[in-house]
């Protein structure tokens, strides 16, 4: 690392603005936040104006829906075109097959050596989990302004089989700069990929040790499940500095990996997209210089961010001021509430004095725990008193109970399912996760014979999540009729070979893109059906459980409760996932649902 004072910038030093996840479009048709990811963005490349960085290095997630409204591409492209255009000269060169670095586009080669264009602050960015690459032709969002000629779209594999990631070599003056980006892949996916020695990053074949390595990966990089993250050790250790996204935690510090010996830096996301502690955190972008085989971060705080507080108060701990029997319990629960966000609005104001682009209404968050026997109140009520000081007054409020752990619990394929449902922050799992952890401790009877584990998870979270009511069917219709059609080309008759076949044929599909097609297959089926009968999707509100861990943050997946809540339905998702594990009925439909005979299995 080099050291602030020789930070001097000369012909040999590269200046990059690093930034990830600004979620452009985020909450676009809000009144009060609307504008809000268009403002910080315009702040991002102001100031990579201002600073004459070399060039912009995003992370991931440039827009938040996968499919940019039109407003939304018309201010991206507005505010590209109006700071990354110009006469100011390229002082770096790149040494690297330029065809390969950007193999997506029909013009193979960085913007600024286009004579077509007039390049001032060339934009590097490999693409998000939001903004992905979708349909037969693999585009997305970003190859629009590759196309038009505004971003550099690289870090995209096209291969599920293997990836190689080849850099893009620069260099500025006496400098050597090696660029290595992998776009968002599901981390399961990569996590084995990675275990397998399917992942190559390639190296110049000359002077190596003279290149600065820089990578930047937009994966999980906390735990959420056994391999539903991809660890720092995976990553080469020749690296010097890797820019990892998709966390919205602004950790922006560089931290050293001890056993790897690189460097590690999480920019974090430039606006909150739920209302969990790491996005708690003072929002913050990255100046990074580079000289040599030496590097400095100035971290540079972002302005325009909408300010955001949030605070864990447990009821148990005011024993002195009340209790579950204490009379009018419940209003003096409402006005300790109350006086601990008039408390976090006043301390909004006094850090907003001085800063006239910070917004005006802040975000704010409770977190009540009310184990023990307390009641919740009517939280509609309580945003009432707030609906003109905050940017978020419906969701002010979220109502927390800790699980209580229960012993003994006695089933037919006699499972703890009280270990399965105590969930960490730290574990984070998902709906999927548990479905996983059911079958690998459930006994043989009750095993999956025609879907596959992960296809029932995703199903189960599509009707979970997003009230995909025919998600499940529809995956188990699907698969029903391929492994028909499956059976009568190889024509299998008897009963045991049929179970055979079906169990080899089921197997044959596991952990491959085949197996992931036909999960996308199904739910997309489901959908169709659901638009067919007018029916509209579940509407989540960030106020909720789910929407609280979302972007991968340790909110507790804990139930909240409806009463009281104005919108009860939004607590569904939660509730869901207890039912959905621990009704005996259900359990044994989950478990037997894909079981057929071998007539259901040859009739048309």
């Amino acid at each position: 690392i080099m050291s602030s004072e020789n930070t001097m910038d000369d012909e040999d030093t590269f200046k990059i603005l690093i930034a990830t996840d600004v979620h452009l479009g985020y909450l676009e048709k809000d009144a009060i936040r609307g504008n809000d990811t268009n403002n910080t963005l315009n702040e991002i490349l102001k100031c990579a104006k201002t600073n004459q960085v070399d060039f912009i290095l995003l992370g991931g997630d440039l827009f938040h829906e996968n499919k940019p409204s039109r407003k939304c591409l018309h201010n991206c492209i507005t505010m590209l075109r109006k700071y990354c255009m110009g006469d100011s000269p390229i002082q770096f060169n790149i040494l690297s097959d330029q065809t390969v670095n950007f193999n997506t586009t029909q013009f193979p080669w960085v913007n600024y050596q286009d004579e077509n264009l007039n390049i001032s602050i060339p934009v590097f960015s490999i693409h998000g989990n939001h903004d992905d690459p979708t349909g037969a032709e693999g585009l997305c969002a970003l190859d629009l302004l590759c196309a038009a000629g505004l971003v550099n779209h690289f870090g995209h594999s096209q291969s599920v089989e293997r990836i190689e990631i080849s850099p893009i070599l620069m260099q500025k003056g006496n400098t050597k700069l090696a660029l290595y980006g992998l776009g968002s892949i599901p981390d399961e996916r990569l996590y084995r990929m990675f275990v397998n020695n399917q992942v190559t990053m390639l190296r110049p074949k000359e002077d190596q040790d003279d290149w600065f390595n820089l990578f930047t990966i937009h994966q999980n990089r906390s735990k959420h499940g056994p391999t539903n993250y991809i660890p720092e050790q995976f990553l080469d250790d020749f690296l010097d500095l890797v820019v990892w996204g998709h966390e919205h935690e602004c950790l922006i510090t560089p931290t050293r990996n001890e056993q790897q010996l690189f460097y590690v830096t999480q920019p974090g996301s430039s606006v909150a997209t739920s209302l969990s502690p790491g996005e708690a955190r003072k929002k913050h972008i990255g100046l990074l210089r580079v000289k040599g085989r030496k590097m400095n971060l100035q971290k540079i705080p972002l302005k325009t961010v909408r300010q955001f507080f949030i605070q864990d108060v447990v009821l148990a701990d005011y024993q002195d001021r009340f209790t579950p029997d204490t009379p009018q319990v419940t209003k003096k629960v409402e006005d300790l509430c109350y006086a601990k966000v008039t408390e976090m609005l006043e301390e909004a104001e006094r850090e907003r004095l001085g800063c006239p682009l910070t917004p005006e209404k802040p975000l704010i968050r409770l977190r009540v725990d009310y184990s023990g026997g307390f009641e919740t109140f009517n939280t509609a009520r309580f945003s009432q008193k707030f609906v003109d000081c905050l940017a978020n007054p419906k969701d002010i409020i979220h109502f927390v109970r800790r699980r209580e752990q229960k012993e003994d619990i006695k089933d037919e394929v006699n499972i703890d399912y009280s270990k399965l449902l105590k969930t960490t922050a730290a574990e984070g799992l998902r709906v999927e996760d548990l479905v996983k952890q059911y079958f690998e401790a459930a006994e043989q009877t009750v095993q999956l014979s025609l879907l596959t584990e992960q296809g029932m998870g995703k199903a189960i979270q599509e009707f979970v999540d997003k009230d995909e009511k025919d998600a499940i069917q529809e995956l188990i219709t699907y698969q029903l009729e391929k492994t028909q059609r499956h059976l009568q080309a190889r024509g299998v008759t008897s009963e045991q070979e049929i179970d055979t076949e079906v169990r080899r044929f089921r197997d044959s599909k596991k952990n491959t893109t085949e197996e992931e097609n036909d999960i996308k297959e199904a739910i997309n089926r489901a959908r169709a059906h659901r638009l067919e009968r007018g029916d509209q999707p579940a509407d989540l509100d960030i106020s909720s459980e789910l929407a609280d861990i979302n972007m991968d943050f340790d909110e507790d997946p804990i139930p909240a409760p409806t009463r009281g809540r104005g919108r009860g339905g939004r607590g569904r998702g939660g509730r869901g996932r207890g039912r959905a594990f621990q009704a005996p009925s259900q359990r044994s439909h989950s478990a037997t649902t894909a079981s057929y005979t071998a007539d259901d299995l040859l009739s048309f």
